[in-house]
């Protein structure tokens, strides 16, 4: 029994240390509309999380976060640098942030954010920057690899979405 257990344990251990905020489903297609869900697996030195704010590539339009009970959403709206259309209208402002507060995620628990967004036509990965703030300390989730450069080896990685050659076939909506 002890055998098993020492390892089980490590292996736990070493599951919640390298526990990182991922993207729930990592590939999408360019061109779609995608729920991006993000999960955060641990608070800040074992303290409970109360802020969650993550960062939006401009290939990902039209964002519209989910709404979470207990939590407040707040979205801060920008200028883009490359407008685009949508439904015959021209837009130039979008969602460049979205921020849930005021929740409370223990740190023996994990939980979900989503916000459904336009993914453009480019085909590559779209890195997203999150910041979790906690009762104890902060986390931010914002090193991108170096071209060619994994992201295992880093510390606080932003999650990744990568963005695969859309199907001709694929409804819009």
């Amino acid at each position: 029994m002890k055998k098993i257990l020492l390892p089980l344990c490590l292996f736990t251990f070493a599951s919640i240390a390298n526990a990182h905020v991922t993207l729930d489903q990592a590939k999408a297609k360019a061109g779609s509309y995608h729920k991006l869900t993000f999960k955060v697996g641990h608070g800040c030195e074992g303290s409970n999380t109360h802020t969650v704010k993550i960062s939006l590539p401009e290939a990902a339009t039209g964002a519209k976060p989910m709404l979470k009970p207990g939590w407040k959403i707040d979205t801060l709206n920008q200028t883009l640098s490359k407008p685009y259309e949508s439904h015959g209208k021209k837009i130039s402002t979008g969602v460049r942030e979205v921020t849930w507060s005021g929740g409370q995620l223990p740190d023996a628990f994990y939980d979900e954010f989503s916000i459904q967004v336009k993914l453009s036509d480019e085909v590559g990965k779209l890195y997203f920057k999150v910041t979790q703030l906690c009762e104890k300390g902060r986390l931010d989730w914002i090193e991108i690899p170096a071209e060619g450069q994994s992201s295992k080896g880093l510390k606080a990685p932003a999650p990744v979405l990568e963005v695969e050659a859309k199907n001709e076939a694929t409804p819009h909506h």
